[in-house]
């Protein structure tokens, strides 16, 4: 798949920083994107590639990472989400049962962590959804028992990542624009029952570009990371 290229608004440093930051366009398939992400990541291993941040949407697909030691989140179980429309994957990322469709900022990252320390990755990947939230006027939160992002008391933004030999990531953080949030109430998102989940449109009652909202965070990425 040929992948657009997107440059947010560059600060100083930002060629010396070594990222690129592709958007792929359309709603791409998860078990592509999947596959995509083990070929940038070998890439990366041997340096073919810079530092990658991909920006997509996927069409409606659950999947559900290595911490789910059942399908005991997955509510009515895989035929029945198969039903409605929606893929199921049990992939290689930490984390349990969630939900990807359009409307939500998917960002994978492939990088060679400098840092090798796996909660400072996961809380920077935090920070970077914090800070976008904070250009709308949102006070994100993170739970200190869970990962991920919250504003008030439901979820905005899930993660779950997977890291390679060579400290290369994989997978990364799911941040819900103008999805449609009935979506997760087939499932228990993350095995966390006491939040609900909600969006940016929903907590902001307009209408955001999913554009805008990408272009953001790629700006708030580089900071987090390259600054």
């Amino acid at each position: 798949m040929e992948l657009e290229k997107k440059t947010p608004s560059e600060p100083p440093g930002f060629g010396a920083a070594g990222l690129e930051i592709r958007r792929l366009p359309g709603l791409v398939p998860y078990a592509e994107a999947w596959e995509m992400q083990k070929d940038l990541v070998r890439l990366r291993k041997r340096d073919g590639i810079p530092d990658t941040l991909i920006l997509l949407e996927h069409p409606p697909v659950y999947t559900i990472g290595k911490a789910a030691a059942d399908a005991s989140n997955l509510g009515m179980g895989e035929e029945y989400l198969r039903s409605l429309g929606a893929e199921v994957f049990w992939s290689d990322r930490g984390g349990d049962a969630t939900f990807h469709g359009p409307g939500q900022v998917v960002g994978y990252p492939i990088l060679r962590l400098k840092v090798r320390d796996t909660h400072r990755y996961l809380r920077d990947l935090e920070e970077v959804v914090i800070r976008s939230l904070g250009e709308y006027g949102l006070e994100g939160w993170r739970h200190p028992a869970y990962t991920g992002v919250w504003v008030g008391e439901r979820k905005i933004c899930a993660i779950g990542v997977k890291f390679s030999s060579g400290w290369i990531t994989s997978h990364g953080f799911a941040l819900n624009v103008s999805t449609d949030l009935s979506w997760f109430d087939r499932i228990t998102p993350c095995g966390i029952r006491e939040f609900g989940v909600t969006s940016l449109e929903k907590e902001l009652g307009r209408k955001v570009p999913l554009d805008e909202v990408e272009h953001r965070i790629g700006e708030q990425f580089l900071r987090t990371f390259y600054s």
